[in-house]
């Protein structure tokens, strides 16, 4: 028996999370939310319009019993409304304590990135006049840029709280 101590070899391992990213369209950009905030992606079926509300609610629907209120992406982010075509879809997510529905020009496909590969959101970007906390990052996409969004951090406590009183 020796007595020589037994030497430890770490191997250090450096493990890259791979994160999907359901892929959106809107205004011509990309956009990408975390796929596991999405629990479904819908066409557009008839929205009922709510009186007095924000201008980015674009109402509400019945989805399977549950009121879930709309809101118009290309509103809240300050751009052109457009119409509605057969490319349109719901990204229907769970924001604060219920459902909530996000009005897209188009769903393009879910993507595997490593988590390093995200670039933090240009500084220019976070210092502009509106907050834009609910960036989380850019990714360098097949030549293209996509911005990656969270939702759920989209809108105040105060709006949060508005929101789910609509439903």
């Amino acid at each position: 028996m020796s007595n020589v101590p037994a030497v430890r070899t770490e191997v250090k391992q450096t493990t890259q999370e791979i994160i999907q990213l359901v892929s959106f369209e809107l205004g011509g950009e990309e956009y990408g939310v975390d796929v596991l905030t999405v629990r479904e992606i819908i066409r557009m079926p008839s929205i009922t319009k709510m009186p007095n509300t924000h201008d980015y609610v674009g109402g509400i629907i019945n989805l399977r019993g549950t009121v879930v209120p709309i809101i118009s992406l290309r509103k809240r982010f300050g751009l052109c409304e457009s119409e509605c075509d057969n490319n349109s879809r719901i990204l229907v997510m769970e924001v604060g304590n219920g459902m909530t529905g996000f009005v897209v020009d188009s769903v393009s496909e879910v993507i595997r990135i490593h988590s390093n590969e995200i670039q933090p959101p240009p500084s220019l970007v976070l210092s502009g006049g509106i907050s834009q906390e609910f960036i989380s990052g850019v990714f360098n996409h097949a030549e293209r840029l996509l911005i990656i969004v969270d939702l759920g951090r989209l809108f105040s406590d105060n709006e949060l709280e508005y929101i789910q009183e609509i439903q």
